[in-house]
């Protein structure tokens, strides 16, 4: 997969023109899409870091995915169209319904837990026979560990609560210890929603996914431990934590203590191996808070989040923009970047005098993405940046490569880069599609991305963004 010997990146610092042509597909008789010329200059750019990485350890959070229409679901359960409302977690078939709506009719992405063990296996049960329902490998540990192990050259430690349906699904070149099997699977339901899809008064004006489950093994996160057992004889040059949400439903006594462990145990990790940690959707102020300021983020190198994520980071620990309730669409370059410049200014390496190693956030959204690093610390971001995007557009799409003819430039090539004063105009060159700033010691790399016109499937779309966004990235050496 890595091709070329030699990279040639071209980054467009604001100095370049708009290119002006219809930007859903159109182009002038005789001139290139605009779509085909950034994915054009993608591949120019997307190159192997010189140093790669031979062995990589995931976890800990795995499952199966039921996946299907959530209006379809919800009409099978005799549900009704109804107003939304965000319940923290589920207790009844209602909770299930205003819940989704509240998240459809903005096509955000939320993952839930569900409280009553009975009624959710019923659900479940409903669920699988559904018609048209798949089932497929679930948990972001999982699915990360699935996307690297398509890379030849690697060798995928995989760790989590893994039953004989999960294990059936899951590549077979993939490592998993003896101690992470089970004898029954953990299931999470994926509701899917199509752009513009109706149901009674509602609609989505973006595709996307809801999720919720009641898993006990993830929520607990019963295989830290083994996981990081597995570690001294597997020997990883790269760790990748994802799950610390599935601890959020469990009730405040049980993520506590288990918040401090998961902390005590990853700070253990040899500092000169890098630890990524993947973040999902979380509704609990205090849980995230404990996880950015006190406990997970100063032990690991690197996140991976949304744009929901970002801002609920923000609104519990009172930092830039956190008085928003809510993006209103695609949320805005500037704001994105001012909250990922706090974060690694007063949560990250760059503080003085800071004890975090934090040095790296990867930031995925529908319309673009940046990966913001503290300098001296990675290298090849332009190619991690720009190759996560390719990936957002072909996996969306479910094609092995970029199918130019099914995506299109959603977002705009003209944004501003902070909130402040000091704020950079850029005008992305589409023949120069990694746009990079720097502010005080820490550098921006932007790409938009070319989203699929009619995704096949949006459940672990974040995962591979962020898994190849690590493929492509590299230690500068400087740890």
């Amino acid at each position: 997969m890595w091709g070329k010997a030699l990279c040639v990146a071209l980054l467009a610092l604001g100095a370049g023109y708009l290119y002006r042509s219809n930007l859903q597909g159109a182009a002038p008789e005789g001139e290139s899409k605009v779509e085909e010329i950034i994915a054009s200059a993608w591949d120019s750019i997307i190159c192997a870091p010189a140093r790669q990485w031979r062995r990589v350890a995931v976890g800990v959070n795995a499952c199966v995915d039921v996946v299907l229409s959530g209006v379809g679901l919800l009409q099978a359960l005799a549900l009704e169209p109804g107003r939304g409302e965000d319940h923290e977690v589920l207790h009844s078939k209602e909770d299930l319904k205003e819940t989704f709506v509240h998240f459809m009719e903005k096509g955000a992405a939320a993952e839930r837990f569900f409280s009553k063990k009975d009624l959710f296996h019923q659900i479940a049960r409903a669920a699988s026979e559904y018609p048209g329902a798949q089932h497929y490998v679930g948990g972001n540990a999982a699915l990360i560990g699935l996307k690297l192990a398509r890379n030849l050259n690697l060798t995928v430690l995989l760790c989590g609560p893994i039953g004989p349906k999960l294990h059936e699904l899951l590549d077979d070149s993939i490592m998993v210890p003896p101690e992470s099997l089970q004898e029954t699977d953990e299931f999470h339901l994926i509701l899917e929603y199509k752009a513009d899809e109706e149901w009674g008064p509602s609609r989505a004006p973006l595709a996307n996914r809801f999720i919720f489950s009641h898993d006990l093994s993830n929520g607990e996160m019963n295989m830290l431990e083994v996981f990081l057992m597995s570690l001294e004889e597997f020997e990883p040059d790269l760790v990748v934590l994802s799950g610390l949400h599935m601890m959020e439903g469990q009730g405040r006594e049980l993520w506590e203590n288990r918040l401090t462990q998961a902390a005590t145990f990853i700070g253990d990790i040899p500092t000169h191996i890098p630890v990524h940690l993947e973040l999902a959707s979380m509704t609990d102020q205090e849980f995230m808070n404990r996880i950015l300021q006190e406990q997970v983020f100063p032990v690991v190198d690197s996140i991976g989040l949304n744009e929901q994520e970002l801002l609920f980071i923000s609104q519990s620990s009172g930092g830039p923009h956190s008085s928003i309730p809510a993006w209103n669409g695609d949320p805005p370059v500037g704001m994105v970047s001012d909250i990922i410049f706090w974060i690694l200014k007063e949560h990250g390496k760059a503080k003085q005098g800071a004890a975090s190693d934090l040095t790296r956030i990867h930031f995925h959204t529908l319309a673009f993405h940046i990966l913001a690093t503290i300098d001296r610390h990675w290298g090849n971001q332009a190619s991690a940046v720009a190759a996560g995007a390719r990936a957002a557009g072909s996996q969306a799409c479910a094609t092995e490569t970029l199918d130019t003819s099914q995506v299109f430039l959603k977002g705009l090539l003209t944004f501003t880069t902070s909130g402040a004063a000091d704020s950079l105009q850029i005008t992305l060159d589409p023949k120069d599609p990694v746009a990079v700033w720097h502010r005080e010691d820490i550098s921006f790399y932007f790409t938009p991305v070319l989203v699929c016109r009619s995704p096949v499937r949006t459940v672990g779309l974040g995962d591979a963004i962020s898994a190849e966004g690590l493929l492509y990235s590299e230690l500068s050496g400087h740890f």
